[in-house]
This record gives C-alpha cells, structure tokens and sequence, in this order.
C-alpha cells in the first residue's frame, strides 16, 4: 500500500470516529434533557394497561422519555468499540459525561433568569383554558435535573465501562466472529445496571418515588431496552457492511484486529 494510500485512509478513519462521536454524544444529549417524562406505552398505542406479573406485582409499560433515543448509542457505542476499541469509547464516554454535567449548569442558570412579563402573559393557560404559570412549569421540568445528571452520570458511566469491558470479553472468547452475541450480550448486561441506577438515583434519592416505583419503571425499562438491542441487532451489520466498504475490508479487518487487542 503506498504512503497516499494510507493518508487516505487514514483521514477516512478519522472522519468516521468524529461522526460516530457526533451521533453518540447528540443521542446522549437528548435523552438526558428528555428523560424527566415518563410516558405511558399503552397510551401511545391505545391499549390497556399490560399489568404484567413481575416480582409480585403487575406492571404497566410506563418508561422515560429518554428511551427513544438511548438504542442509537447502544448501537453507535458498539460500532466505535468495534473499529476504535476499548480507549475509543472511553474517551468519548468521558467527553459525553463532562458535556452533560455543561449542559445541565446552563440549564440550571436558565431556570434561574427572570421571566419576561409578556411571556408569562402570551402562556397563561394550558391546552384545556386552565390557568398556567409557564416558568414555574419549565423550572418544575429543568430542576429534576440536578438528581438526573447525577444519576444519569453514575449510570451512564457504570453502564459504558460494563459495555466495554464485556464487549472486549466477548470479543476475545469468540475471536471476533458472533458480533449479535458480544453487542446484544454487552448491552443486555451493561443495561441491568444503568436501567435501575439512573432512575433509583435520579428519582428516589433526589425524588419523590418510593422503591416500588423505581422497580417498576426499572424493570420496564430493561426489558424494553433488550428487545430494543435484539431488533436492531441487523442495523449492526448493515453498519459494518457500509464502513467496511468505505474504509476498504483490508483495513477495516486491520482495525477491528487492532481494536479487539489493545
């Protein structure tokens, strides 16, 4: 291969780490500032309570908001595994949790300013004519912040490690053949833990659940995020199959190798 070549390559590889940290970092992002609603997924479907038998109790499909966009760094934290190894995702998963605790300050002073009068005046009832303080809305939103950047450190950086190293376990014991067992296997994993930290830190140490409601969200979030991780088990090899090809197979092949053995 000559010196162009490689430079070309070269300069491929880093384009593609900086868009993956982009997509993993914007996701991260999102459903940390979206994670305070809990929705209802029988709601959203129109359909009755699930009332599933778990543990003694029956549970509803009752999750957060921030599920919707937690699968695509599941995926994109594989991905950088897969071709950047293990220092590739700890040094974004680092980055990602120094901007949240950025983004969360910023919030924090911005349910602090103020609030224009005619912008309390133009938002002065709900949808249904009901009177509505806007600002004390969007600080009551913003300030659950604080427990949920906490927890949501806690468990995004517990679950990273965990995916990583079982990702890199995974990976060794298989030589580097099976990539739906040591994605699906690392998050299924790694998810047990985030799934009940963020929420137990987030709402029962700094909020108002009791333990029963943070096992039941819990546990509904978990599940969801491994049937999640098993549907989009094909989008991982449609990834590979598109990086393979602009990187070129030879040396995508090199910096899997390279990744699996750092």
């Amino acid at each position: 291969m000559t010196i162009p070549d490689r430079t070309i390559q070269e300069a491929k590889r880093q384009r593609l780490f900086l868009l993956l940290c982009g997509i993993f970092l914007t996701n991260a992002l999102i459903a940390e500032i979206i994670g305070g609603k809990i929705f209802s997924v029988e709601t959203l479907l129109g359909i009755a309570p699930a009332q599933l038998p778990i543990g003694g109790q029956k549970l509803d499909f009752n999750m957060t908001a921030g599920v919707i966009s937690w699968p695509v760094v599941f995926i994109t934290s594989d991905i950088i595994n897969e071709y950047f190894g293990r220092k590739g995702v700890k040094r974004i998963s680092y980055v990602t949790s120094a901007l949240i605790v950025y983004t969360f300050m910023i919030i924090y002073v911005a349910t602090q300013l103020p609030p224009a009068q005619f912008w309390l005046d133009l938002n002065n009832t709900d949808s249904h004519g009901n009177t509505f303080n806007i600002n004390d809305a969007f600080s009551k939103i913003f300030n659950q912040g604080l427990g949920i950047m906490i927890g949501s450190i806690t468990a995004f950086l517990l679950g990273q490690l965990l995916d990583i190293l079982v990702f890199s376990w995974l990976r060794r014991k298989t030589g580097g053949r099976y990539i739906w067992l040591r994605a699906t296997g690392s998050t299924m994993f790694s998810q047990l833990i985030d799934s009940f930290v963020v929420i137990g830190i987030a709402f029962y140490v700094f909020g108002n659940w009791d333990l029963k409601l943070v096992f039941s969200v819990g546990t509904i979030n978990y599940l969801y995020k491994g049937v999640v991780a098993i549907l989009l088990t094909p989008l991982l090899y449609i990834a590979h199959y598109f990086i393979d090809n602009y990187l070129g197979k030879e040396y995508a092949e090199e910096l899997s190798h390279h990744a699996a053995h750092e």
